[in-house]
């Protein structure tokens, strides 16, 4: 089996980082774009076509090289990760009809809290004292911006919702493990071709039931692009976590909420609060103390 990672230095964390946000970005605009989709098709159907357009995409990327076929350990990882991937969007999609968007995306960030303390069993890291700050101050200023939104029940609000975003963020939790397993010990083109071609299959189980296609072009542009979107995004993480343990990024998982800020002030005319401002200046501490050399 080879080895895609290489041993990353403290003073090499600097690119994963700039990598990981950059896919952390991408899976912000994908969100947006899902959000529009689920509530215009359903969970199931926007999910689906999303998965679909990605194994095109992933596999007019993967497939012209001629690999060979993943076997024995990193199958499974393929296997694995693909299940849990398209069970984990079904209810992150289905959840973001339920919700408002910053409850349900700041309600989701628990989940690089609970993958700090996976990573210790998971993949045998030695969390380190740096890796506990970044978390914490990335986590402090999800809170300090989704203020009271992100704990309030409001009339817009679904206890169901509520119960779905919290899987989810289990879920996404040992999917970040999961990333880091397969970004070690396989290309990123073939996780972002596997990942998107298991799960259409999982999904592709109910298509009979629960899958209508998209209605007109705009549904199938948004379905094109949420497709390209997510393969960007895989990849740019998967480069990432070959070169840097789960420890060390999952701190940037956060850079999310300053993205949802930045995009609802472009696109939306939504205020940027001095709540916001502190709250995006404590994330970026976080992410700073991550790319600092670590003391146990």
């Amino acid at each position: 089996m080879q080895v895609i990672g290489t041993p990353e230095t403290n003073e090499s964390l600097l690119v994963p980082v700039l990598l990981a946000s950059a896919g952390v970005l991408f899976f912000c605009m994908l969100d947006a774009v899902m959000k529009a989709q689920a509530l215009a098709m359903g969970a199931y159907s926007a999910t689906f076509w999303r998965a679909a357009m990605g194994a095109v995409f992933a596999s007019a990327l993967y497939l012209p090289n001629r690999p060979q076929l993943a076997t024995g350990r990193v199958l499974r990882l393929h296997i694995t990760r693909g299940v849990l991937t398209a069970f984990m969007m079904l209810f992150l999609f289905w959840s973001l009809t339920q919700l408002p968007l910053a409850q349900a995306v700041g309600l989701s960030f628990v989940a690089p809290i609970i993958a700090l303390y996976l990573a210790a069993p998971m993949l045998d890291e030695q969390i380190t004292r740096g890796a506990k700050v970044a978390a914490v101050l990335g986590f402090g200023g999800v809170v300090v911006i989704a203020g009271e939104d992100m704990f309030q029940m409001r009339d817009d609000s679904s206890l169901l919702g509520i119960a779905a975003v919290l899987i989810f963020a289990v879920m996404y939790a040992l999917n970040i493990i999961l990333q880091r397993k397969q970004a070690l010990v396989a290309r990123p083109t073939e996780i972002a071709c596997y990942q998107n071609v298991i799960m259409t299959c999982i999904l592709a189980l109910g298509a009979p039931f629960a899958v209508t296609l998209p209605a007109d072009v705009v549904q199938w542009t948004a379905a094109s692009a949420a497709g390209v979107l997510a393969v960007i995004s895989l990849i740019l993480l998967s480069i990432a976590y070959s070169k840097a343990e789960a420890q060390a990024l999952v701190s940037v998982e956060y850079t999310a909420f300053i993205w949802a800020a930045l995009f609802g002030w472009l696109f939306f005319a939504e205020p940027v609060s001095a709540g916001t401002l502190l709250g995006t200046a404590l994330i970026i501490a976080g992410c700073i103390v991550s790319t600092r050399k670590a003391k146990a």
